[in-house]
């Protein structure tokens, strides 16, 4: 039996990202930009909504038998084989408060493994994307794509450390801390970027304590089919436990031991 051609469904994601682009560049630093708070306390903006209503429209028209699942307007509990998962603007603080580093992460969900993922940053010019046994691939300001590929550090001492601030730790936090000073380098490019930067080879680790299913679909198989790896804290394969580590797959264990 030939393995599942997923290239479809990119080219489909990659047209739902273009749409999204359009929504979310137009409401960037817009003067009546709607900001309000949600009942996690986390802010929305009418971009974010706005967006997902598209994708959801369109969806209607190309998979309309398609299951979605999004940040804003949710999704069933109980999960099909197949479903969409959308984080219409990873990074919503930045975007409301004029900061360019935020995105719209689109993925879709197979048989729990998420076979196709895409990052789009149009502010950074960048988009990110990756279906299973396809790669993962970088495009900067609509030049040719470009593959990735992982670092090979080997050493959590020679490592790269990202991550977005040093909230939700808990419990961890002070095992964190003592991981930062022992590595290399430590920053905190945040949110769905450190976890490209994993993708690209730039950055060794990328770990954040608290994230929902939308925050790392997408970023999961871009990271995988790059060569590297993505779990949870407590090492649950793939985006669906409520924390997100990934790596160049060398350092991972390592880095999970270190918190332990």
């Amino acid at each position: 039996m030939s393995a599942p051609d997923y290239s479809a469904d990119l080219s489909l994601a990659l047209e739902l990202a273009d749409a999204a682009d359009l929504i979310t560049r137009d409401r960037f630093r817009a003067l009546d930009l709607e900001i309000v708070t949600k009942p996690d306390n986390t802010p929305v903006t009418d971009a974010d909504r706005s967006v997902e209503k598209k994708f959801r429209e369109l969806m209607a028209i190309a998979r309309p038998n398609d299951h979605i699942i999004g940040e804003e307007f949710g999704g069933s509990e109980k999960k099909p084989d197949r479903y969409w998962v959308i984080d219409p603007i990873d990074g919503t603080k930045n975007f409301l408060r004029g900061v360019p580093t935020w995105g719209t992460l689109i993925a879709l969900v197979e048989n729990s493994e998420v076979v196709v993922g895409v990052c789009s940053a149009p502010e950074l010019f960048r988009r990110w994307y990756a279906a299973k046994d396809f790669g993962s691939y970088l495009v900067v300001n609509n030049e040719a794509p470009r593959k990735l590929s992982v670092s090979k550090v080997a050493a959590l001492s020679d490592a790269s450390l990202a991550y977005s601030d040093l909230d939700g730790w808990g419990n961890k936090k002070e095992k964190f801390l003592s991981v930062m000073s022992h590595v290399w380098r430590t920053r905190g490019y945040g949110d769905y970027w450190s976890h490209m930067l994993v993708a690209e080879g730039a950055v060794d680790i990328a770990a954040e304590p608290s994230l929902a299913l939308w925050d790392m679909a997408a970023l999961d198989i871009i990271v995988r089919e790059a060569g590297g790896r993505y779990s949870s804290l407590e090492g649950v394969k793939g985006p669906f436990g409520s924390s997100g580590v990934s790596s160049n797959g060398a350092l991972h264990e390592p880095f999970l031991n270190a918190l332990k």
